[in-house]
């Protein structure tokens, strides 16, 4: 299936249809596991933001650490 065609269907949900999903995850899941399941998905979304950041702000090169190494010797 078309990458384009999957987006244009999650774009394309209304009310009702997310009404559907919701209580589809409430009977799968149950209404105590839901809030810890949207908790954990957080913390992994900020997880992950918070290591690219840190990722971008010092990256080192090989060279550098090579050179650190080095003049621990």
């Amino acid at each position: 299936m078309n990458e384009t065609v999957i987006y244009a269907f999650i774009g394309n949900l209304g009310m009702t249809e997310w009404l559907v999903i919701g209580c589809i995850a409430v009977l799968l899941f149950g209404s105590k596991k839901l809030p810890e399941l949207g908790r954990g998905i957080a913390r992994g979304i900020q997880e992950l933001k918070k290591g690219l950041k840190e990722g971008e702000e010092s990256p080192k090169s090989e060279e550098s650490l090579k050179a650190d190494k080095s003049q621990e010797l």
